[in-house]
């Protein structure tokens, strides 16, 4: 859904770097170069983001407003 604050193995802040990540990916840099260029550099935190699947836009149209 959304990207985890912290990596679930290390503890290490990832949430920040997404967006950042995000504009390399969509300026065509490949994801190694684009991993190591946000500052991923432990495996387990890079798996945070390859492994992430950006669901929210199609789940956000059956939440409930809280009125």
């Amino acid at each position: 859904m959304i990207i985890p604050v912290r990596c679930y193995s290390c503890g290490g802040l990832v949430a920040h770097k997404w967006e950042e990540f995000n504009e390399k990916l969509e300026a065509g840099i490949e994801y190694a170069q684009a991993l190591d260029e946000v500052g991923l550099i432990r495996y387990c935190c890079r798996r945070m983001f390859l492994g992430h699947v950006d669901l929210i836009t199609e789940i956000a149209p059956f939440s409930r407003s809280r009125e």
